[in-house]
């Protein structure tokens, strides 16, 4: 048996800058995880670039792109631990990045770049390592904590939960943070996939299915709700930045409107064609906006067969109304499998918001995306891994 003073659950973001921290405050820790390498998320994100924050996370107008029963929790954590802090970290490391939209950061080299920053941060604050190692079961002690491995079993003052959430389970995701919360009387809000594509029943995909491929600047809304980035059909449904963000919000039953010509007036445009090119139909003047194959089923869904010029106004806004407000209804979204996180987890009411620390449990912390706090996607889930890590770091 080994005692330490700190083990960590999770070798992800918010696990490795938990001990990372811990390690620095020359605290002994033992980070734990069951999959064979760190950060494998980390390794696969932004296209293999690690989009590894965002410069708004923490400004005025990055604080209401946290979702969560209690949106103003993650606030503490973020405001103590900013994207400049993380941005320091990897200046000094020397790894180049680029800022692309919406205050994104990506790595201009591979992603591995991060995780081996922070392997050599954990190696230099005397962080010891145990991967592919399964934990059987955790308990509390009179001192603090056991936890029991297929090998043996190690002890430890204080306890980081940091094993993530469900989404995408091939890489090693499962609800064992969950299984530790409620083990210990914590509450846990309703989880389900975010940031994920959403799909369409049969007769819907069979309609949309020639779409498929095609790509396009739109505004999704759900609601009040609203997100202007780029959308795209897959053979699924869709997919692409806008349709991974409205699914933080949309839920079973509900419609999103799409507004395929953003920041533009539809009937200025139709108006506009009705006069200079009166003998053509409007699916060959929709195609002068967006892609030849969407204007045509979009034409057929409006099945206005008559030259734009014998269109009066109020036939136009209908042609407006379908260009501006297209209203679909998925059925569900492709799950955990590939969603980017999870909404939903360990309730922040039984979270102490500065420490992360439980409140009925001392000595028991939970960070990183097991806790119900969801980021935008660009770099918001990453910073919220990294701010409370730090926090959970700095008390346990």
């Amino acid at each position: 048996m080994a005692h330490y003073d700190v083990i960590i659950l999770g070798a992800g973001a918010a696990g490795m800058m938990a001990a990372i921290e811990a390690g620095k405050r020359g605290r002994t820790v033992l980070l734990v995880d069951h999959v064979q390498y760190a950060g494998e998320k980390i390794r696969i994100s932004g296209g293999g670039r690690c989009n590894f924050t965002n410069v708004n996370a923490t400004v005025e107008i990055g604080r209401d792109r946290f979702l969560s029963q209690n949106p103003r929790f993650a606030l503490s954590a973020l405001s103590r631990y900013t994207p400049e802090n993380f941005i320091a970290l990897v200046r000094r490391h020397g790894i180049t990045f680029h800022e692309k939209v919406l205050g994104q950061l990506f790595c201009d080299g591979p992603a591995t770049q991060i995780n081996t920053m922070l392997l050599g941060e954990m190696r230099e604050a005397g962080v010891a390592f145990s991967f592919s190692t399964n934990v059987e079961a955790v308990e509390k002690t009179e001192t603090g904590f056991s936890v029991r491995f297929a090998s043996g079993y190690a002890t430890s003052d204080s306890l980081i939960i940091a094993t993530g959430g469900k989404s995408i389970p091939k890489m090693g995701a499962t609800s064992f943070g969950y299984q530790v919360a409620t083990q210990f009387g914590l509450r846990v809000t309703e989880t389900r996939p975010a940031l994920v594509p959403l799909t369409f029943e049969t007769g819907a995909l069979e309609r949309l299915k020639e779409l498929a491929g095609i790509a396009t600047d739109a505004i999704v809304s759900h609601g009040k709700t609203k997100f202007e980035e780029a959308l795209l059909f897959t053979h699924r449904g869709l997919s692409g930045p806008a349709i991974l963000q409205i699914s933080s919000y949309w839920r079973e039953g509900d419609s999103i409107s799409v507004d395929l010509m953003p920041n533009a007036s539809a009937m200025d445009f139709l108006r506009a064609a009705r006069t200079a090119t009166p003998k053509l139909q409007v699916q060959t003047i929709i195609a002068n906006a967006l892609p030849k194959r969407l204007a045509q089923l979009l034409g057929d869904e409006l099945d206005m067969h008559t030259m734009i010029g014998d269109f009066p106004d109020k036939k136009l806004a209908i042609v407006e109304a379908k260009l501006k407000a297209w209203s679909l209804k998925p059925v569900g979204s492709e799950g955990y499998r590939t969603a980017e996180v999870t909404l939903g987890g360990v309730d922040t009411r039984d979270l102490d918001a500065k420490t992360m620390a439980a409140r009925a449990v001392p000595g028991l912390y939970f960070v990183g995306e097991v806790v119900d706090v969801t980021g935008w996607l660009g770099g918001y889930n990453f910073q919220w891994a990294w701010a409370s890590g730090w926090a959970a770091g700095q008390a346990a």
